[in-house]
């Protein structure tokens, strides 16, 4: 997925809090449905505007740029 098909930041949606594409979810949730024990399937049903290919989209794309900079910083 491209990165405007995971997240929008629009001043004009959720005073520019980066969100899902096409909703008005802050991403921040899921990371805090994640660190709070939820489950992905959790998150989704809590939040059914946002497409689970989003979601791992999102979780993939952090942990690619964490392996990048680990392996910049070795």
């Amino acid at each position: 997925m491209k990165l405007n098909e995971i997240i929008l930041v629009d001043p004009e949606i959720m005073s520019g809090t980066p969100c899902f594409a096409g909703t008005r979810v802050p991403v921040q949730a899921l990371l805090d449905y994640l660190e709070g024990g939820d489950s992905l399937d959790e998150f989704l049903e809590g939040f059914p505007t946002v497409k689970r290919e989003q979601a791992v989209a999102f979780i993939q794309r952090g942990g690619e740029l964490l392996m990048g900079v680990a392996l910049a910083a070795a």
